[in-house]
């Protein structure tokens, strides 16, 4: 299968790889994706060094790729958030990390494609009761859709 899918991740400091990948696990199925269609993870910058985040993306031999919060903030989501811009510096992680993602990671773009990347599920919040973290997920798609002249 393709790996095609960008997770996008939002998540406090000290969140477990056990919780991400739980939250991983229950996005795909409850919305029937494929776990082996993700090409990678992605984040703000700041979450680079996040232990659950690194060792979550060695454990599935996953790139983690990671934006700024100036760049995140350019980018145009249903759902941003006035609390995540407040405490980071931008209304949306999980999902312009996703968006951003995924359209970097496309197919070269040459004069015959478009670039359409598709936000597959807008952000979802995922916290094991009982726990004090959480995460926020979002993934993203990106395909090329060829031109034709009628």
């Amino acid at each position: 299968m393709q790996q095609v899918l960008w997770v996008g991740i939002g998540c406090k400091r000290g969140t477990s790889w056990q919780l991400i990948d739980w939250a991983i696990e229950q996005a795909f199925r409850e919305n029937q994706l494929s776990q082996s269609a993700i090409a990678g993870i992605a984040t703000i910058d700041t979450k680079a060094s996040e232990v659950g985040l690194v060792e979550l993306c060695c454990l599935r031999n996953l790139p983690l790729k990671t934006f700024s919060a100036q760049i995140l903030r350019s980018v145009c989501v249903p759902n941003p958030a006035t609390i995540t811009d407040h405490k980071v510096g931008t209304p949306s992680v999980a999902e312009a990390a996703a968006i951003l993602a995924a359209n970097l990671t496309a197919s070269p773009f040459n004069s015959t494609e478009v670039l359409e990347v598709k936000l597959l599920l807008p952000k979802q919040i995922f916290q094991l009761q009982g726990q004090p973290r959480a995460v926020t997920l979002a993934v993203a798609q990106a395909s090329n859709m060829s031109i034709t002249n009628c």
